[in-house]
């Protein structure tokens, strides 16, 4: 048979892409669904494979895959390729099990961790790392965009790592024809448009993180002037940052009920509100992590149970309600004290605390009490944190919804936690922090 020159190269590069899907497991280039982002009538939309794809997402980790979709979810977002327990392939390959797309997270050095953005050996082997996750995972179907980095500008000093993330995104686009780059930004303000328009120009469009600050996004998008695409990546819980403080310094933790009706009015008001710009969302987070407390930023308790922000995001994204919702938190005292007053407490002290919930199916309700040492912990920007000590037997009855609670004998900040759960896998939650004296 005789073979042209182009024809030969051709031939070549496929036989190279089949015999590097075999050797990492993954699917050829045929099987890439293309996405792109288009603009008719003022308005930005995200396609996928030929058709317009409205994104109804949450940042999965670790969590149930199968469970997020049966709630009427799509995509979701990781932080990393490969995580502890999971590749990104076996990620992938279960995502498209269960018809859900992923946008996939090259992680990238971050100036706090102590990443320098002037040594250029270190850019050069980070970029090279990029490459090789490129290369394996790009034609997978499930794959839907790149995101280069979360949060690269949190506490950042060198604007290089801008440029860096250009480099990346360059590289994606030579490599990867199939799927838009995007990098996930802590916060939004005109400084960070102009750095992304002036040193990274390459990416396809923005992805911003917001909490509490998010009602106001709307805002600062006009106040910016801002007029591309953009991805809310992370937004859900007030910020632990954001909240009021004790004398002592705890963050005040909001309820269960009171975090889902937060989650309502952030869709609402900051996602909902701009068609013409936000072309996709993912709540976070859709799983449970430690970060000042067990229960502030995850979706689900340490045990798997759902708490109301899971109901919220299924009526946002069926416009209905779950068959079995969660229990509901009306009031929370200790000591006849409400998280809006500091709670002191004497030594070896003997208190009343009561929680006040309800069920909207009507189930049975069951009650668990905790006392936690408060944590101590300084980190930010989700960096991993240790769950603190739980002190036992300072709780009579705990099965109760009013219980009696001794004060631990050493002074110090602790928090009173109850758990109120439906029978069916459902539960709310509230903590009071106090003082030992």
């Amino acid at each position: 048979m005789k073979y042209t020159h182009k024809k030969y190269l051709k031939t070549a590069v496929i036989a190279f892409s089949l015999l590097l899907g075999l050797a990492f497991g993954i699917s050829s280039q045929a099987d890439a669904i293309p996405v792109k982002i288009s603009q008719e009538d003022g308005r930005f939309q995200l396609i996928r494979g030929g058709e317009p794809y409205a994104i109804r997402g949450a940042g999965l980790e670790f969590g149930d895959i199968g469970a997020f979709a049966s709630h009427g979810g799509n995509s979701i977002r990781t932080w990393r390729t490969d995580n502890a327990r999971f590749t990104g392939l076996e990620m992938l390959d279960n995502a498209a099990k269960h018809g859900v797309t992923v946008a996939l997270c090259i992680e990238i050095g971050r100036e706090r961790h102590g990443f320098d953005y002037n040594d250029e050996e270190a850019v050069a082997a980070q970029l090279e790392y990029a490459r090789n996750e490129v290369m394996k995972y790009k034609d997978h179907p499930a794959l839907l965009t790149w995101i280069i980095g979360n949060e690269a500008n949190l506490s950042f000093k060198n604007p290089k790592v801008f440029d860096a993330i250009n480099e990346i995104s360059k590289m994606i686009h030579e490599l990867d024809p199939n799927h838009p780059t995007t990098t996930a930004l802590a916060g939004f303000s005109g400084q960070l448009a102009k750095l992304i328009e002036t040193r990274a120009p390459d990416l396809d469009f923005i992805s911003i993180q917001m909490y509490g600050d998010i009602i106001n996004l709307p805002r600062y998008i006009k106040e910016t002037g801002y007029k591309g695409p953009y991805f809310v990546t992370e937004w859900g819980s007030i910020g632990h940052w954001e909240v009021r403080k004790t004398a002592w310094g705890a963050p005040v933790e909001q309820n269960s009920t009171d975090k889902a009706a937060n989650y309502m009015q952030s869709y609402k008001v900051a996602i909902a509100s701009n068609p013409d710009q936000v072309i996709g969302s993912y709540v976070f987070l859709w799983g449970q992590k430690q970060e000042r407390t067990p229960t502030w930023y995850g979706m689900f308790l340490q045990d798997g149970s759902k708490t109301e922000a899971i109901d919220v995001m299924h009526y946002i994204w069926n416009d209905n309600w779950p068959d079995n919702r969660a229990p509901q938190i009306k009031s929370f005292k200790l000591d006849s004290k409400t998280t809006a007053k500091d709670v002191r407490l004497e030594a070896n002290g003997v208190y009343k605390a009561k929680v006040k919930a309800r069920d909207p199916d009507g189930d049975q309700l069951q009650y668990h009490w905790e006392v936690l040492r408060e944590s101590k912990a300084t980190q930010e920007g989700g960096d991993r944190e240790d769950v603190p000590l739980a002190i036992t037997g300072l709780v009579e009855r705990p099965d109760t919804d009013k219980v009696v609670i001794k004060a631990p004998a050493q002074a110090g900040a602790y928090r009173l936690f109850v758990y109120v759960r439906d029978g069916h896998g459902n539960a709310g939650h509230a903590n009071i922090p106090f003082l030992v004296e």
